[in-house]
């Protein structure tokens, strides 16, 4: 097994020093796992959709950036929202005797002390993949289960015509998964080697069912040719400028060619570098050591442009005018500054499959797996890189530039939906007001995808995509946990309140907790099978 990684591995470097594809070392093992990632099962729970269906005096957070409010009637007919109307006062004695009438064969819930909130957009959803070894239905509940209702995944590792087999199959609401928008990974069979080549590639794969191309780079004549031809079939793309590929192709270069977002933050600090041209690269650096690349990565902010100068002026300023998105996934690098708390993270006891955390283990052979020798010097590094990347994300914000909310989870210690929740905090960190990180995960996720019209906030005419609690998300992101947030009762002793209660998406009604449930019972059922008590730690 190791001599075919290795000799797959040698394979795509060689394309990579051909074509300019940017070499992704996960792709060295991928292909040589026996598990195949089954499509879900069909739906056997959520209530739904109705006729009609109100959700009765709840506190409202629409998704726009506006303050809560409440109490008020969300009125669901279908999928769709139809009106959403104050009814009262908060503690108020009198509601609004206009306030919506429940028609005949109709629902409604109360949801007096609840929160509202637009189901959330995760714009980097990786559905599993045979590297990892889990079930796709696993990864949806965890999704589910902590109101996500839409995802992109950036790649469709298990396959173009799998992601848009169960992309169609949640759109007729046949599985319990969020929305998918399925962006195909460049990733060619034979190298493309002219810009014709390029554009049929594309072509090809919205096909398949691709809305979208993700890249690490590519040969430059032709990667310019595949964001002109992407834009003329109507589809949008992501970039994760690897660095193979960046001195040639920075955040600035796919921008001016159409690039509508940009994950993590490859190619942005390159973009801003004003007293070199490539990043200040250790003579013995090697990119497939995964321990080289990252801890160099924690490095790279240092190196450039300084707020306030010429070029971060110029940088930000255009990137802005071209209505650039940033999906900076700040949760999936948070091991990097802080091992220890990410490997001990509540919930990776019942949540985290067996295989799961086989594969985050420090393994020279799986991606994301890197900490090798990860000591004191790397964490105070990327804490350092944190605060530049955080900084010049805010900024982007502050100027008027779109900021969104993407995870990356199933690498790195970082686990699906629970790291989409701690993205949330991490923006409030990069010093984004709570209202501001909603509106990230939500209607800013759905401008980024075309699909604002019918998604990303609590508007009449918009689906029904909805997360409710029974806390205050803009007080504290730590109630979205699905292990919810410990708080010392007036008994004197600890408990856990919080998680998402119901996960609303297409007027379907989801037990967000009992979707958590399922996930707990995979887990301790393959924990039993392999005979294993606890999770162990390295």
């Amino acid at each position: 097994m190791r001599l075919k990684a290795m000799a797959r591995a040698l394979r795509w470097a060689t394309m990579a020093a051909i074509t300019g594809l940017g070499l992704h070392p996960a792709l060295s093992t991928a292909a040589d796992s026996d598990f195949e990632v089954p499509p879900a099962p069909a739906r056997n729970t959520g209530d739904g959709p109705y006729s009609q269906l109100i959700l009765r005096s709840a506190t409202v957070i629409n998704g726009t950036g506006a303050p809560a409010f409440g109490p008020a009637d969300i009125v669901i007919e279908g999928n769709r929202i139809v009106e959403v109307m104050s009814v009262g006062a908060p503690g108020g004695a009198k509601l609004d005797p206009r306030r919506p009438k429940l028609k005949a064969g109709g629902r409604e819930i109360d949801l007096s002390g609840h929160y509202v909130l637009p189901g959330l957009i995760d714009m980097h959803g990786h559905i599993g993949g045979k590297e990892q070894g889990v079930s796709a239905e696993y990864v949806y509940k965890l999704w589910m289960g902590h109101g996500i209702t839409t995802i992109r995944d950036p790649g469709c590792g298990n396959g173009v015509e799998w992601c848009a087999s169960e992309t169609r199959r949640s759109e007729r609401n046949e599985i319990v998964a969020p929305r998918i928008f399925p962006f195909a990974f460049l990733r060619p069979d034979k190298p493309l080697t002219t810009p014709e080549q390029g554009r049929q590639w594309v072509r090809d794969i919205k096909a398949k069912g691709a809305v979208g191309m993700k890249c690490f780079g590519y040969r430059p004549e032709v990667l310019q040719a595949m964001f002109d031809e992407l834009k003329k079939q109507g589809m949008r793309s992501a970039c994760h400028h690897a660095q193979l590929d960046v001195r040639r192709v920075n955040v600035l270069t796919t921008a001016r060619w159409g690039l509508t977002t940009m994950e993590h933050w490859y190619g942005l600090p390159e973009a801003l570098f004003d007293d070199r041209t490539v990043q200040d690269y250790p003579p013995a650096y090697n990119y497939n050591n995964e321990q080289d690349r990252f801890g160099q990565a924690g490095r790279l902010w240092r190196q450039a442009a300084k707020p306030g100068s010429d070029k971060y002026e110029s940088v930000i300023k255009e990137l802005i005018g071209l209505d650039f998105t940033l999906d900076p996934t700040f949760t999936i690098y948070l091991a990097s500054r802080d091992l220890m708390r990410a490997r001990r993270a509540d919930w990776h006891d019942q949540y985290t499959l067996p295989q799961l955390w086989d594969f985050y283990t420090p393994n020279r052979d799986n991606h994301g797996s890197f900490f090798f020798d990860w000591g004191s010097e790397d964490e105070i590094a990327w804490r350092e890189n944190y605060r530049l990347w955080m900084a010049f994300v805010n900024d982007y914000k502050n100027r008027g530039g779109r900021v969104t909310v993407g995870s990356d989870s199933g690498f790195i210690y970082q686990l699906y939906g629970f790291g989409t929740i701690q993205e949330l905090e991490l923006l409030r960190e990069a010093g984004f007001h709570p209202l501001e990180v909603l509106r990230s995960a939500t209607l800013n996720g759905a401008q980024a995808l075309g699909a604002d019209d019918r998604l990303g906030s609590i508007e009449p005419g918009k689906l029904a995509d909805l997360a409710i609690l029974d806390e205050n998300p803009v007080a504290n992101f730590k109630v979205m946990y699905g292990t919810g947030h410990v708080q010392l009762g007036d008994d004197g002793r600890t408990h856990r309140v919080g998680g998402v209660k119901y996960t609303i998406k297409d007027g379907i009604v989801y037990d967000a907790r009992r979707l958590l449930n399922d996930v707990r019972t995979m887990v301790a059922d393959e924990k039993r099978k392999r005979g294993i008590t606890q999770l162990e730690q390295p």
